[in-house]
């Protein structure tokens, strides 16, 4: 993944309130994997789910830019919310080495467009990434310098727009990562991913706590 724009860089307190109605889908991957999640390119030996969450393997592969050959791309469906907005939660963990190794939240359409936020190690610093993809071209929205090798990520939708925030610690407010426009073609799905890690070194990311909410 190369950042060659940075478009939002942005460091504040963001919280969202919760409707009364609004759980619609959560899994903690105890064990097994909820209802309606599938596999994009599925290698079965590299995944997962035990009684601490769901990992997935690091292997090598890439989905930013014409390079849509990473494996085990989990997707679920989300439903259309007319009224408010949509938002996808996760935690995930890792310890990246090798250059644009990440696991990310997504809202895919396909392999070409989708909007993704995650965690990344880019030119040696572990950092929060989000970034936009239509038609297999990419913008780089937010790359933030992190401590941690732990992030709860969410991604936000109301009407035709897409908001990602993050935060290092649970207790802590949510950060803004940036906003942009969804590049929108066909049907949404969330998704959960991890790519362009080292092919010598076994990497599995970590996974838990996947909700998906209405939000006011």
């Amino acid at each position: 993944m190369r950042h060659t724009s940075v478009c939002v860089i942005l460091i504040l307190s963001v919280n969202f309130v919760i409707a009364a109605d609004s759980f619609l889908f959560s899994d903690d991957f105890r064990g097994k994997l909820g209802p309606d999640w599938s596999w994009v390119r599925e290698d079965p030996d590299a995944w997962r789910v035990t009684d601490n969450g769901l990992e997935i393997r690091v292997q090598p592969g890439n989905l930013w830019g014409a390079s849509n050959n990473a494996r085990n791309v989990l997707i679920h469906p989300v439903p259309i919310v007319k009224d408010g907005a949509l938002s996808l939660t996760v935690k995930v963990e890792n310890k990246p080495t090798s250059q644009y190794e990440q696991t990310n939240l997504v809202w895919y359409y396909d392999d070409s467009n989708m909007v993704k936020i995650g965690l990344e190690l880019v030119d040696g610093q572990l950092s929060l990434v989000m970034g936009r993809e239509e038609n297999d071209k990419t913008q780089t929205l937010a790359l933030t310098p992190i401590m941690s090798t732990t992030l709860q990520l969410r991604l936000t939708v109301r009407g035709s727009r897409i908001h990602g925030t993050f935060r290092e610690d649970t207790s802590a407010d949510w950060r803004d990562a940036g906003e942009c426009e969804l590049p929108a073609k066909g049907e949404a799905k969330a998704s959960l991913q991890a790519y362009q890690g080292p092919a010598d070194t076994v990497h599995w990311g970590k996974f838990t706590e996947f909700r998906i909410q209405r939000v006011d």
